[in-house]
């Protein structure tokens, strides 16, 4: 092979190699150049043609532009990654940023908010009790005796330290109502006077578990104290809440209970928002209870340090949650989806 020869398709091999724009490109130079049946083997077939002194000088040209093509080869794959690491990396800081995506208030949240919104409006003030609490605030002074049941060990959760001899055991609070006493005792601490307008939200405890409790939850208690207050205030204040939480379509009951704290008491029922009252498996008859009502009971009013034959009141007690439950158009079949981790649930709010 002429030497003229070598030297143009070794300026045809670097001038294609250098125009390669990537990986490819490069690989398919290879194998015309340096493949099995490429033009550099090709080369080397036509030695045999060459004068016998011109063979070996030849031969030894042809190889040299072997390694140089290999090396050439070698640089180029080098420079092309380079260049799409450097690509990547760089960024136009005039672009505008990326904004972050926005998350939104829990559930749970958005109903104490809206909760506390709609009893603001009606004149009562929010407070939070602590969530450890004493068996004094809990049971004793809201009338509940020692062999009352919510006082078992498998009705609340006892924490370990020793009892008080005045504060009775430590617990986690398994209820807000002890938010009564501790508001009445504020208001003589303070040499305040009624009328009291209480809505204490928090978290309470009670060992439960299924489609419609779950062991810690939340709860919103009412508490108003004034002269002449009666049932038909309590109703009142029933019928405006639902109206405002629920819709005008939901329709509330008041059944007689019986609880220790209140006299005469009331369980406050609403017509499922998932059955829209037919019964399912959330409510089994139509209704589902919000929570328990009442007028105060006067002993509670003397262990809040209040005259009971000046003053009266009402209170009531429901768990955030069931009544979030019920909100027309939410239709959650089960209380333990509030603390689901699953974005397809939590995303819809």
């Amino acid at each position: 092979m002429p030497d003229i020869k070598i030297r143009e398709l070794r300026k045809e091999a670097f001038s294609l190699i250098e125009k390669a724009n990537n990986k490819g490109e490069l690989e398919q130079l290879r194998i015309t150049y340096l493949g099995r049946k490429g033009k550099i083997n090709r080369a080397i077939k036509t030695l045999s043609e060459l004068p016998i002194p011109k063979r070996s000088a030849t031969g030894n040209q042809i190889n040299q532009l072997k390694k140089e093509i290999e090396s050439l080869l070698i640089e180029s794959e080098t420079i092309l990654e380079k260049k799409q690491t450097d690509t990547k990396e760089w960024f136009d800081i005039t672009l505008p940023g990326i904004n972050p995506t926005l998350g939104h208030l829990h559930l749970v949240t958005q109903a104490i908010r809206e909760i506390t919104e709609i009893f603001e409006r009606t004149g009562f003030i929010r407070v939070r009790y602590p969530e450890v609490e004493w068996d004094r605030y809990a049971f004793e002074h809201l009338n509940m005796p020692e062999i009352h049941p919510a006082r078992d060990d498998f009705e609340t959760f006892y924490l370990d330290p020793p009892p008080s001899e005045d504060w009775g055991k430590m617990l986690l609070t398994p209820h807000t109502s002890s938010g009564q006493i501790r508001e009445m005792e504020y208001y003589q601490e303070k040499h305040l006077s009624p009328p009291i307008r209480m809505i204490n939200i928090g978290k309470v405890y009670r060992p439960n578990y299924d489609i419609s409790h779950t062991p810690m939850f939340h709860q919103f208690e009412g508490l108003l104290i004034d002269r002449e207050i009666n049932i038909a205030h309590l109703k009142g204040t029933f019928d405006y809440f639902a109206r405002e939480f629920f819709g005008p379509e939901r329709k509330t009951r008041l059944r007689p209970f019986h609880f220790r704290f209140t006299e005469p008491s009331f369980e406050v029922d609403i017509t499922c928002g998932v059955c829209q009252g037919k019964g399912c498996r959330l409510c089994k008859e139509g209704w589902l209870e919000l929570g328990g009502s009442g007028m105060v009971h006067p002993v509670v009013l003397k262990n809040g340090g209040l005259d009971p034959d000046i003053y009266s009141g009402y209170a009531f007690g429901w768990g955030v949650e069931r009544v979030m439950m019920m909100k027309s158009g939410l239709k959650l079949p089960d209380l333990r989806l509030f603390y689901s981790t699953d974005l397809r649930i939590l995303n819809q709010f």
